[in-house]
C-alpha cells in the first residue's frame, strides 16, 4: 500500500510534501481526494457530524492549484479551531491564517516563477480562487487537458453553451462575472469571467 507521502507526491509539488504531512498529522483531519466538482475544487467540513475534521480536493487539479485548494482548505479548519463559526467564512480571520501557511511555501521551488507574481499579488486579499480571473487562467496552463476557451476569450453578444449544456448570449461584465441571457428562458444570469466555455455556431443551433 502506498504511503501518505508517496500518496501526496502525486497530487503537490514534491517539495511541498514534508509541510502539508505536518499539517496533517497536527490536526485529526481526514483528506480525501475527490471526483470532479464542476461547483468547487474542494471543501472544508469541521467535525461535528464526524469526530475529525474532513478535506476534499478535486483529483483533476494540476499539483499547484491543488496545493493552493488544500491550504485554502485547511486555513478553514484553522480558523475553525480559534473561533469555530463565529467569523465569516472568507473574512479577516481566514485571510490572516490562509497568509501564514502559504506564505513559507510561496517559493520557487514549490510554484514555477511565472506563478509567483499571481499568487503574491493574489495573496494580498485572498478569497474563493475560482473567482480571481488571472489566477484561474495562470493556473490553466498547468492543466493535462488541452486549454478551453473562457467566457473572457468569446466577443460580446456571442452565444456560448457552459457544460451543463445551457446556452446563454454573453453581456456586459459586472467586475468578475458577465450579465448573460439564457437563451431558453430568456433570464438574465451572472456568468464567472473565467467560467470554460464552447461558443455555438448560431446556425447549426437552428436546425
Amino acid at each position: 500500500m502506498p504511503s501518505d507521502k508517496e500518496i501526496l507526491s502525486k497530487y503537490i509539488p514534491e517539495r511541498a510534501v514534508p509541510v502539508i504531512l505536518t499539517w496533517l498529522k497536527q490536526s485529526n483531519v481526514q483528506l480525501k481526494i475527490s471526483r470532479t466538482r464542476n461547483s468547487k475544487h474542494g471543501d472544508y467540513r469541521p467535525p461535528v457530524q464526524k469526530p475529525y475534521h474532513r478535506i476534499s480536493v478535486n483529483h483533476s487539479l494540476n499539483k499547484y492549484h491543488f496545493l493552493l485548494t488544500l491550504v485554502h482548505e485547511y486555513a478553514h479548519l484553522k480558523v475553525w479551531e480559534n473561533h469555530k463559526n463565529k467569523v465569516r467564512p472568507h473574512g479577516a480571520e481566514w485571510k490572516e491564517q490562509f497568509r501564514a501557511l502559504l506564505t513559507p511555501i510561496l517559493v520557487d521551488s514549490v510554484f514555477p516563477e511565472d506563478l509567483l507574481p499571481v499568487l503574491k499579488k493574489y495573496i494580498k486579499n485572498p478569497g474563493a480562487t475560482s473567482g480571481d480571473a488571472a489566477l484561474v487562467k495562470a493556473f490553466r496552463k498547468y492543466d493535462d487537458k488541452p486549454t478551453h476557451l473562457t467566457l473572457d476569450d468569446i466577443p460580446s453578444n456571442a452565444l456560448f453553451r457552459i457544460q451543463n449544456g445551457m446556452v446563454f448570449e454573453k453581456g456586459e461584465k459586472r467586475r468578475t462575472r458577465y450579465k448573460c441571457r439564457r437563451i431558453d428562458n430568456n433570464r438574465m444570469y451572472l456568468v464567472s469571467a473565467v467560467a470554460e466555455v464552447i461558443p455555438v455556431n448560431v446556425q447549426k443551433e437552428k436546425s
